[in-house]
């Protein structure tokens, strides 16, 4: 058993991101499990590839996919993924999809198989602010969820997964007046968390 965390590349003209400074920052080990971590490129199509090429080569019991939500002031556990890209802004191949499925003839949506109430709950009572969301969006995290909770259902994966937003970075915000943020040893500390209180459950269920 394992845990794969994800985080992507900068994208939309940022020089961080800080879901991939969170997933690098993550013990090596968390409740009594090695942690995986593999860094996406914001591009559709090619993000959910390497993901599951990482899934199907480690195998972990839990994935945690990670990604920036700029303007968010809270860790915010995704709850759905849905069958559809609509980009507001280029990805980092310059593609800017409008109206098409992630998974032509899949499922409209997908639901976390994480414990995504008792991950809040585990941030929440360390002080930390975090929330259910109800939308990943529509550009390429969504993507993600989707595609892994989507093939994890087809292909009866033996696996928990799921995908946490964390706000922009102090440094990120420095030329957006008003825009939240979050330090990044909050950020970590949060996602440990989360971590634990998942694979905690997981570990009761098996």
């Amino acid at each position: 058993m394992s845990i794969l965390v994800t985080g992507f590349d900068p994208f939309g003209g940022e020089q961080r991101n800080p879901s991939w400074e969170v997933a690098q920052a993550l013990p090596n080990t968390l409740a009594g499990l090695p942690v995986h971590r593999v860094q996406l490129p914001t591009v559709f199509g090619a993000a959910g590839r390497v993901l599951m090429e990482t899934v199907h080569r480690c195998r972990p019991s839990l994935v945690l996919c990670l990604g920036q939500a700029g303007g968010r002031a809270a860790l915010t556990v995704e709850r759905v993924g849905i069958n559809l890209r609509d980009a507001r802004i280029p990805d980092n191949a310059g593609a800017q999809p409008v109206d098409q499925p992630v998974c032509p003839g899949g499922p409209a949506a997908c639901f976390s198989t994480l414990p995504t109430r008792a991950m809040v709950e585990a941030i929440r009572g360390d002080g930390l602010p975090a929330a259910l969301s109800y939308t990943a969006g529509t550009f390429v995290c969504n993507e993600v969820l989707y595609t892994l909770l989507e093939a994890a259902q087809r292909e009866r994966l033996p696996l928990w997964g799921g995908f946490l937003h964390v706000p922009y970075l102090p440094a990120q915000t420095a030329d957006k007046p008003g825009q939240p943020s979050m330090a990044l040893t909050d950020m970590v500390r949060g996602v440990t968390l989360a971590l634990e209180a998942a694979a905690i459950q997981r570990n009761e269920s098996t």
